[in-house]
């Protein structure tokens, strides 16, 4: 029987790595910069951004700068900082994401971790199911409020064997933590990094067009809880439904080490080293919300934080250092897709098409009525996410010249910013120049072509929700006084 088997498994396509994917659309967007127009607009400092913002109507063609093969190379290099002026792209995330790691190996090798999950197990017994819409609505508040981001790669290592220890799966977990933050996202209502940058830049206050992000934030939030939840009654009920059935075995093996007769023992340490780990992930918000934390300092905190584990577990300093070691390892992978993911953007900025993509965006929404012209934005607003997964970095190019032509269409400038931070929130979902996606499917191990046969579903509901509710606002919001 196996002889009969594993040529066929062999024959069998595979879907690309995400290193694969990220560098074929380096390669992509490399060869765009020798089809497409080189151009920029004019840029001045706005005092409010700290940044320099594109003028309307100043764009004008640039000499071309084509991208070949010496810049695909370097691309992923410089996606992790600037190698002119050695300005941090993506060095700062990655390196958080490798000191997570070292945090996470020293917990783990405590005992905590599944100790504290077989503990949850027997607690939540037959309500392992709520955990669900608990865990998304807090997510979902630091979406909304602080864009919560790339703080969640730190989570998905605690949740996922909960998760699985739940019998549920990895894609659960993944779904739990990246639709939760991200259903946020894309109703952010004061997202400092979302809606207040594009606000300011469009002219208007965040307080405009926030009632309409509360209603879109809720309808959005209680379709995605419902459907995450659906799924995943549905895996507990018959695991072989789960997208990522094939893999049960092995992430199971990689995500429960322990034995179950170690796991079932709780003591004092185990939950001195629990609690710890909580107030260091409470610590990290209040820092990043109140504090103007951001990766320096929140590496830091988790350096600490990892040490004094380690003190207090008495793993000693060899172990110590060993386990760090080990679980910085363990998200190498992760690190360098985040660089990866950046060296797009390096790309098309180096060829100059950026601005030349956003200016075909502006000369296309002449003449339209003022429906068609919410719509028309919200779907460039789409495109030019695939291509600037940054919301403050898209808030900051895209406004200052869309905002201005709603004036023109007789739309408010606030449903402009509600169809930027809807539309950057929902690419963010699944672009595969997203950080934040990549890096977190490579913690839980769930394939890009699983995520997406996963997510698209609801994609369609929550397009069809943002859609409506703009149209809506459009035609029920009168004309800019």
């Amino acid at each position: 029987m196996p002889s009969t088997e594993e040529p066929a498994a062999k024959s069998k396509l595979r879907f690309p790595s995400a290193f694969t994917i990220l560098f074929a659309l380096i390669v992509l967007v490399a060869a765009l910069t020798w089809i497409i127009p080189a151009g920029q607009y004019e840029r001045v400092t706005s005092e409010a951004l700290g940044k320099e913002v594109p003028v309307a109507g100043s764009y004008a063609p640039v000499e071309a700068d084509p991208q070949g093969i010496f810049d695909v190379i370097l691309a992923p290099i410089a996606g992790f900082y600037d190698p002119v002026t050695y300005v941090a792209r993506a060095i700062d995330v990655s390196l958080f994401v490798l000191i997570i790691g070292g945090f996470i190996g020293v917990v783990t090798a405590t005992g905590a971790i599944d100790a504290g999950i077989a503990r949850a197990m027997v607690r939540l017994k037959g309500r392992e199911i709520w955990m669900i819409p608990f865990l998304m609505a807090l997510f979902a508040l630091g979406g909304t409020t602080y864009g919560m981001a790339e703080e969640t790669l730190a989570f998905y290592v605690l949740l996922i064997p909960v998760m699985i220890a739940a019998r549920y799966d990895a894609l659960t977990a993944v779904a739990v933590i990246l639709l939760g933050a991200g259903v946020g996202v894309l109703g952010s209502t004061v997202n400092a990094f979302s809606t207040v940058i594009a606000s300011d830049a469009a002219g208007v206050t965040f307080a405009d067009g926030l009632a309409l992000r509360l209603v879109i934030l809720a309808l959005c939030w209680a379709v995605t809880v419902a459907f995450v939840m659906r799924y995943a009654a549905r895996v507990r009920a018959d695991p072989t439904r789960s997208l990522v059935y094939d893999r049960k075995a092995a992430n199971e093996a990689h995500f429960l080490s322990a034995a179950p007769a170690q796991a079932a023992t709780f003591t004092g340490m185990h939950k001195i080293v629990l609690i710890l780990f909580a107030l260091t992930f409470g610590v990290m918000v209040w820092g990043v919300v109140l504090g103007g934390w951001w990766m320096a300092e929140m590496s830091g905190l988790f350096l600490a934080a990892a040490i004094l584990v380690g003190l207090i577990a008495r793993l000693g300093e060899g172990r110590l250092v060993d386990s760090f070691v080990s679980g910085a390892r363990d998200l190498l992978g992760v690190a360098l897709i985040i660089g990866l993911a950046r060296g797009i953007v390096v790309v098309m900025d180096a060829g100059h098409i950026t601005d030349t993509i956003l200016h075909a965006a502006e000369t296309g929404v002449g003449g339209l009525s003022r429906t068609a012209f919410i719509l028309v934005i919200y779907w460039i607003e789409v495109g030019l996410s695939f291509f600037v997964p940054s919301t403050s970095g898209l808030a900051v190019l895209s406004m200052p010249i869309l905002a201005p032509v709603a004036d023109f269409a007789q739309v408010k400038r606030e449903l402009v910013v509600t169809a930027f931070a809807t539309a950057s929130g929902m690419v963010n979902l699944i672009t595969p120049t997203s950080a934040v996606v990549m890096g977190g499917l490579a913690i839980g191990r769930v394939p890009y072509e699983r995520w997406l046969r996963f997510v698209w579903p609801l994609l369609v509901v929550l397009t069809c929700i943002v859609m409506a509710a703009l149209a809506l606002a459009t035609v029920l919001g009168g004309t800019p006084t």
